[in-house]
């Protein structure tokens, strides 16, 4: 295949003379190998700003232990570096539950692990202070933006500032930030851009009308319950359609600085997204990794995200607190045309790996009402009821699903992302199961307690045997044999020896062995997190139990695997039916 190197961001400084530039605009620097595709949030930063009109360069994974060459090799930007660690934390990205070094990268070409340091954005800002003392740097990505306050650090089992102060960066854009990065490079670091977080010196800033002033770094490090209050006035107001500004003093060896998180642009519309997917991707990866393999890129190469955005509020998960709890769906004409570029790729044999988001089965849905949502503050739409202004309309989901069915160049449409059960009817259910399942559909239950399942604001294990039963009971009508993965989490905070012990003997009663399984992992700005850190739910303050050591984590992850010491094989998973399933 022929590779058109201007048709991609630059990353050489040959590339740039190609295009007959003496310098960039800006310079984009990701701990991810450069994939022009919507899914690697680098290349969406790029072309964003691409599209705005400034010239934009991209250096991935440069070498940060030797001369820093990758650093300096395509000079200064005459407006500013922005940097991201990549689609994941470097610390999660670079370790296990059990604080273990992984042996593989999934973002990094053939795999390789070490292309990128620990805490990378921390690392790369400061190389390029070092190196460019007098040039903005700005930084952003899913590191950046739930590290924006001070925030638990599981890695070194302590508090960390904003990662702002830590790095010595000039400004932060949390969330998903394609307008504030526009806005920077048109009116320059500006403190009033939202989406963006700064800081000053105490004495020097004025703080927004109707800020919220949080407990300072110094008082949370010290007292564990002001680090729950600061937590939930944190979520409180990330779940708010129209925050407030958030304000927390930071004690250095310099005096009291003053990070000050502003509010968020308005939640995308559906044609400012499809914008944003219309824009020149090419859908691979960047011709220097030709011959080489991206992992994580296999995994999407055939896959399309209809939505962002989740209502879930998982305690755990870190989506809600980065793209927002509501939805933004892509129109079905922009889905299409993806779906139409995709088809020309190499290696397309007619499936789509995925047609969904963060939850697949959000697609077009918001409130009946939105001005009860602009009043709301709940974390989650469905736990622990769902509300009743919402608006749970299957139609135009199904609606894409049959329109891309349709397409002669499809054979099959696969739903590859995780789903809520308790977010489903039975036409739905139907269809997803008899034309959307390759096989295998994964839903997260994560307990059977249903103590733990409301700290992990997940639906009862009741609810996942009501459509455990519904899916066995489609599977036999339609005369297939698909089976269901059901996620499991061991540790989670609530989640005793007691628990852990009931869970495996309800799986053993139903003759289950569980493989899909983890270990919980404190990740920074989730509420499973502040609970682990402090012992408390932030919202009663009531005491919680946590499984903090290492040896309670393995002793609880051992009950999973109650079959491995009677020396039974792994049973097939719940599964239904007469006969095999087209789709496999």
């Amino acid at each position: 295949m022929e590779y058109d190197l201007l048709k991609y961001l630059p990353t050489t400084r040959k590339e740039m003379e190609l295009r007959g530039w003496d310098a960039a605009d800006v310079i984009l620097f990701s701990g991810d190998a450069y994939v022009d595709h919507p899914s690697f949030g680098a290349a969406v930063i790029g072309r964003v700003l691409e599209a705005a009109g400034f010239r934009v360069a991209l250096v991935p994974q440069p070498d940060w232990r030797g001369d820093f060459r990758d650093f300096t090799k395509l000079g200064r930007p005459r407006l500013f570096f922005a940097l991201t660690a990549g689609a994941m934390d470097s610390m999660v990205n670079h370790y296990t539950a059990a604080r273990r070094l992984r042996s593989d990268d999934a973002y990094t070409p053939d795999g390789r692990a070490g292309a990128r340091p620990d805490y990378c954005s921390v690392t790369y800002t400061r190389i390029l202070k070092r190196l460019f003392p007098d040039v903005p740097v700005v930084i952003g990505g899913v590191e950046a933006s739930m590290r924006r306050l001070t925030h638990y650090d599981y890695w070194s089992d302590s508090l960390h500032p904003s990662v702002l102060v830590e790095s010595g960066a000039d400004m932060l854009i949390y969330g998903m930030g394609e307008k504030a990065v526009v806005e920077i490079a048109r009116r320059g670091l500006c403190r009033d851009i939202p989406q963006t977080v700064w800081c000053a010196p105490e004495d020097e800033v004025r703080l927004p009308e109707g800020a919220i002033l949080l407990h300072s770094h110094g008082e949370v490090l010290r007292d564990k319950r002001k680090y729950a209050e600061n937590f939930r006035r944190i979520e409180t107001e990330s779940n708010k359609i129209t925050p407030s500004a958030l304000a927390q003093p930071v004690e250095t060896d310099h005096g009291r600085l003053m990070v000050v998180v502003n509010p968020t642009y308005p939640v995308m519309t559906t044609e400012e997204l499809d914008a944003v997917f219309a824009l020149p991707f090419q859908y691979l990866p960047h011709p220097k990794y030709r011959n080489k393999r991206i992992p994580a890129y296999e995994m999407i190469r055939f896959s399309v995200c209809t939505h962002r955005g989740c209502f879930g509020g998982c305690s755990f998960c870190t989506i809600s607190a980065h793209q927002g709890k509501q939805i933004t769906s892509r129109s079905k004409q922009s889905i299409l045309r993806q779906i139409d570029i995709l088809k020309d790729l190499p290696d397309w044999k007619g499936y789509l790996s995925d047609l969904g988001g963060p939850s697949a089965n959000m697609y077009g849905m918001h409130g009946r009402d939105m001005s009860l949502c602009q009043r709301c503050a709940r974390p989650s739409c469905l736990q622990p009821a769902i509300c009743k202004n919402l608006n749970r309309d299957f139609a135009p989901l199904l609606d894409l699903y049959r329109t891309v069915d349709s397409l002669p160049y499809i054979k099959k449409a696969f739903v590859g992302s995780g789903i809520r059960y308790d977010l489903m009817d039975e036409h739905y259910g139907r269809e997803l199961i008899t034309r959307h399942v390759s096989g295998r559909l994964k839903v997260a239950p994560e307990h059977t307690s249903d103590a733990v399942l409301r700290l992990m604001r997940k639906p009862s294990w009741k609810e996942y045997l009501r459509f455990r039963d519904f899916f066995m009971r489609i599977n036999s009508e339609a005369g297939l044999n698909q089976q269901l993965i059901p996620y499991f989490i061991s540790s989670h905070p609530g989640c005793t020896d007691r628990d852990m012990a009931a869970l495996a003997g309800e799986t053993q009663r139903m003759h289950y062995h569980p493989e899909q399984v983890q270990d919980f992992t404190p990740t920074p700005m989730t509420l499973s997190t502040c609970i682990f850190w402090t012992g408390l739910d932030p919202y009663t303050m009531e005491p919680v139990y946590v499984a903090r050591t290492d040896a309670d984590k393995r002793r609880q992850n051992s009950f999973f695997f109650w079959w491995k010491d009677r020396g039974q094989q792994p049973a097939a998973h719940f599964g239904a039916g007469r006969k095999k399933s087209p789709h496999k």
